[in-house]
């Protein structure tokens, strides 16, 4: 009962903070979903109530299942090179919140400043209007 607790409310976190604006979040939120799926992935394999997969040491019927476990080692690679992936697209990608307050603190005078730049930019190209 914990463990699917534990899935549940890993999940539902990831879930929420990958619906968020912020690049941070998103790579939080796969990485709880991530490690949700995972936690889902070994409760599957129901390694509890089973004997260890050794060979000569246990039944073959008896024996716990390694393929979770061997999902789980490949996710947790996968997931690892996702996360760097989406940090380094974080780093070099841009903001692109767009409520933001222009750095004079007052909207109307970095409207102002922003059409002053545009109409210069188009007499310096020739196209007045």
């Amino acid at each position: 009962m914990i463990l699917a607790l534990t899935i549940g409310v890993l999940l539902a976190g990831g879930t929420y903070l990958l619906v968020q604006r912020e690049m941070l979040r998103v790579v939080f939120g796969l990485a709880l979903i991530s490690h949700g799926v995972n936690l889902l992935l070994l409760a599957t394999g129901v390694g509890a109530w089973r004997a260890e997969p050794l060979l000569g040491r246990t039944d073959a019927a008896d024996a716990a299942d390694p393929l979770p476990q061997a999902f789980v080692l490949t996710a947790i690679v996968i997931s690892l090179a996702v996360t760097i992936f989406m940090c380094a697209l974080a780093v070099i990608g841009r903001d692109d919140d767009t409520t933001t307050v222009p750095a004079t603190g007052d909207r109307a005078e970095g409207h102002r400043a922003a059409e002053d730049r545009t109409a210069a930019d188009r007499t310096d190209r020739g196209t007045e209007s």
